[in-house]
């Protein structure tokens, strides 16, 4: 039996960005018939590897309607969403704009269409500075920046959702993404690039000198732990969390990390290690709404779902990440 056609598509917002393009590249590498919603403000469309495409924000009700309609959608992946935490400081308004309203309109679309499969891409920037370490999914919910405030404020609504229009959620909560396909075929391509390892292997390619805010930090070396997850295991783990929502409409929330920090002088020590060349850097001040220290259990999950990452080891993350840097030396615009 062809369950890909029985279950309908599945509408991925956001599906051209990051993360989003390894999970539809996954969905379809698994049978299953993918719609990609992006407003390619920051998603790419050759990233979208020939899906069905379609442009538009997350806040078009009617557009979204019209596509799940028309497309036989039957469960979305949301991913659209604005993640850096620097820019939520200066422009709260923006964030709540773009990531609360909009997943309250995608919802909002859902509900009046009778789709009730949704998985939701939320942050440990929930938790804020952790009170516990490995932080658990039941940790307490204090973030310190208005990226981490926009997921919660969206998490919070969910159960509303739920009662009032039967939309059951799985959420993953992420840590660092990081990696690249290793197909070749996709990677970490943002502008303004502003995570560590990409900006890390351009410093060490040649490029602008890579600045390391704040090496003050009550951690062994001064500079921040962060637990590094390769973008392939958080596809997974959202096929995983599809499947279990098709089989038994029960909504949950997941912590998604490797359970391993990494310092920021780890990583650099990692890029050199694996490029062979040295990352010029330099120490600047600390970066406001930066916790100290960041890194999950993913106990729940792994017995849940039967989540495994297959790309623990922080090298071989970088390593994956290089290849595509070297095959893509200006990104995607440069193909």
């Amino acid at each position: 039996m062809d369950t890909s056609v029985e279950l309908g598509a599945v509408l991925v917002t956001g599906g051209a960005g990051y993360i989003g393009s390894h999970a539809a590249k996954a969905l379809r590498r698994a049978g299953r018939r993918v719609v990609i919603y992006d407003n390619l403000y920051q998603g790419h469309r050759l990233a979208a590897l020939g899906a069905d495409t379609v442009e538009g924000d997350t806040r078009d009700v009617a557009l979204l309607r019209q596509v799940i309609a028309t497309r036989g959608v039957t469960s979305v992946m949301h991913f659209a969403a604005w993640a850096s935490v620097g820019e939520s400081v200066r422009d709260p308004a923006g964030y709540y704009r773009n990531n609360v309203d909009g997943t309250l309109s995608v919802l909002e679309a859902m509900g009046c269409e009778g789709v009730t499969r949704f998985i939701f891409s939320s942050t440990c920037a929930v938790f804020g500075e952790p009170q516990e370490i490995p932080i658990t999914e039941d940790s307490p919910k204090a973030p310190i920046n208005a990226y981490g405030e926009s997921k919660l404020a969206v998490e919070r609504a969910l159960p509303h959702f739920e009662r009032a229009y039967g939309i059951h959620t799985i959420c993953f909560r992420y840590f660092n993404a990081a990696g690249a396909d290793p197909d070749g075929e996709l990677g970490e391509d943002h502008r303004p690039e502003l995570h560590l390892i990409p900006l890390a292997l351009d410093a060490a390619s040649g490029g602008a000198r890579l600045r390391v805010f704040g090496d003050d930090y009550p951690t062994p070396d001064g500079t921040c732990l962060r637990d590094y997850i390769h973008v392939c295991d958080l596809a997974e783990a959202h096929l995983l969390g599809l499947a279990a929502l098709e089989r038994e409409p029960r909504s949950a929330a997941y912590n998604l990390g490797n359970g391993r920090p990494y310092s920021v002088r780890e990583v650099l020590a990692s890029v050199e290690r694996v490029t062979g060349l040295p990352v010029p850097h330099q120490i600047t001040a600390r970066r406001e709404g930066d916790p100290a220290v960041l890194f999950g259990s993913s106990a729940r999950i792994r017995p849940e779902l039967g989540w495994t990452p297959h790309y623990g080891d922080l090298d071989t993350i970088v390593r994956t990440a290089w290849r595509w840097r070297q095959a893509h030396p200006k990104g995607y615009e440069g193909n």
